[in-house]
């Protein structure tokens, strides 16, 4: 069995041999550019230790475990773009280093070698696998619109909010492990076992980067602290705060969400006193959990020895755990 941090070491290696030899290289350039950029390769290392539940080499899907991770970028790349974001891991933004015309075009041609990666297989579940692929693909397009459109509406429910992040992060997750484990050859049963592990872990991640953007430490988290709360982002310690509070407390709520003047930290400071007052990290946190117990009664019905589902377990606690 592999562990994580040898996956990791082993997909950045993948990643930093790619090269592009077509023409032209400005298309190709940014490309090269982002997926040296860094990250924390969680998608294909996901997807190859759900392989490794089956099969012992993991170098087999190597092609595979890139698309996903190419993939990843490639949506990143795009919403840094319709995000307007001028960094991204420290460094300057595709549309920065170049411009929108051509981060637009480098993402589509890697949404296509994604693609072209992930169909570099021979196995019996090649069918299944582009489609869940491409239904994957659709389904963080509409994530990524019911986003947009949450921007214009202070009226978002629980629900819909749990649907979207489940578009939008939680299904590449489950993707992830649900291709790695075609591609070992697990039953069906076991397959679709690790789909919904990954739904309701990547339905527990979204909802601790909520929590983590007001509650964090921005030297461990990687970026400041309340950023979510300048840009009046939809997460769900505001739609549950909008849907618990008083008609007073939602008076002050909407005054900060459409205050024009005053300084950054005063609107941070405001809103996280109103969050406390109303309790909704405790919501939060305690759904997030719900979910993470959920998770695991998935990968428990997983019909493989326990002890070979220990490092996948593992891996998912440590993301988990940066909550603590």
């Amino acid at each position: 069995m592999y562990k994580a941090s040898e996956l990791i070491d082993l997909i950045n290696s993948h990643l930093s041999g790619l090269s592009f030899d077509r023409f032209p290289k400005e298309l190709y350039a940014p490309i090269e550019y982002v997926l040296s950029m860094g990250g924390k390769r969680i998608r294909p290392v996901l997807m190859m230790l759900a392989y490794n539940l089956y099969q012992a080499d993991v170098t087999k899907i190597l092609n595979q475990a890139t698309g996903i991770e190419v993939y990843h970028n490639y949506t990143l790349l795009h919403d840094d773009l319709m995000d307007r974001a001028d960094m991204r891991r420290g460094k300057a933004t595709v549309h920065k280093v170049w411009d929108a015309n051509i981060a637009i075009l480098s993402g589509d041609a890697m949404l296509v070698l994604a693609e072209q990666m992930m169909a570099d297989c021979e196995s019996i579940h090649y069918k299944e696998i582009i489609n869940l692929f491409n239904l994957t693909a659709l389904e963080i397009c509409e994530g990524q619109q019911m986003d947009m459109n949450f921007e214009q509406r202070n009226d978002v429910s629980e629900n819909e909010y749990i649907e979207m992040i489940r578009l939008k992060t939680a299904v590449l997750l489950s993707t992830a492990l649900k291709i790695g484990a075609l591609l070992g050859n697990a039953s069906c049963e076991d397959a679709g076992n690790l789909y919904q592990f990954g739904i309701n872990i990547g339905l527990a991640f979204q909802l601790q980067d909520d929590l983590l953007d007001v509650y964090g430490d921005s030297s461990i988290f990687g970026k400041n602290i309340g950023g979510d709360i300048l840009c009046n982002k939809k997460t769900y310690l505001l739609i549950k705060a909008l849907n618990i509070a008083s008609d007073t407390e939602k008076e002050e709520l909407n005054g900060w969400l459409e205050a024009k003047s005053c300084q950054p930290q005063e609107k941070i400071s405001g809103v996280t006193s109103l969050f406390n007052r109303l309790g909704v990290r405790d919501f939060c946190e305690k759904k997030m959990q719900n979910y993470y117990t959920e998770a695991f009664t998935y990968i428990n019905k997983v019909g493989v020895a326990e002890e070979l589902k220990c490092e996948l377990k593992g891996f998912v606690e440590h993301l988990i755990g940066r909550v603590s």
